[in-house]
């Protein structure tokens, strides 16, 4: 059973299965506020987030996600690698604070990789309250964790926990690849309809999580060091 999005989407009625969820709604809404009121020049990318999580949660991708589990995982890497660090840049940390970066690091990791074992996934797709859990929590963190790379005083420790943060996505990824035989049931019987055999899907899923998924984090090294690279050089 999926508590959210509705049972597993088909091919025939996947664009049908848009989510209108009232309560989503309006909390999409109140967060449309929020962005309209902070300042200008972060509005750009609070408005990108809240198109993401259209996208995410009320387009057919919410139903899709019930069939397929690379279809999740990607729905969980827009979460934590594009709507988190657009929210970070429209609500940005201002100067580094508590908790420290390496705790955000180790506290998204735990996260990212409780939430993906087999039972903790089959429990947050089991309940609303579950499911909501899931999807706080991930973006919760790695919203913190954004933030705390973007603040300009730490870009040094922001590459190592960049660095770091890429090294145990792609392990999650790899094991998810390579595993043996399939490991998540709630999406057995609904992978056939969308010409997959449910460990090719979840093979699928682990190569999004392995390398589609580090392409923000690589983006945003360069980014930072390229900052520090161009503030370095000796005025002429």
């Amino acid at each position: 059973m999926i508590a959210y999005c509705g049972p597993a989407a088909v091919p025939d009625d996947l664009w049908t299965r848009w989510n209108v969820d009232p309560l989503l709604i309006a909390i999409l809404a109140a967060l449309a506020l929020a962005v309209a009121r902070s300042r200008p020049s972060d509005t750009r990318a609070g408005w990108g987030a809240i198109v993401l999580m259209l996208v995410i949660f009320v387009s057919p991708l919410c139903a899709l996600s019930s069939a397929l589990f690379s279809v999740r995982v990607l729905h969980h890497v827009l979460l934590i690698a594009a709507v988190a660090p657009l929210l970070a840049l429209a609500f940005p940390q201002r100067r580094a604070g508590t908790p420290s970066l390496a705790m955000l690091v180790a506290a998204h990791a735990v996260i990212l990789w409780l939430w993906h074992t087999p039972g903790p996934y089959a429990w947050g797709l089991a309940s609303l309250p579950a499911y909501w859990l899931m999807q706080a929590s991930l973006l919760g963190s790695a919203w913190l964790l954004w933030r705390a790379i973007l603040v300009p005083a730490q870009s040094g420790s922001a590459l190592v926990a960049l660095a770091a943060t890429i090294g145990q996505m792609g392990l999650l990824g790899a094991l998810i690849v390579f595993a043996s035989r399939p490991l998540y049931p709630v999406h057995f019987a609904s992978t056939a309809a969308w010409g997959l055999a449910p460990l090719a899907d979840q093979q699928l899923a682990g190569l999004l999580m392995w390398v589609p998924a580090m392409l923000p984090y690589l983006g945003a090294g360069v980014w930072i060091a390229w900052s520090n690279l161009r503030s370095s050089e000796p005025a002429l």
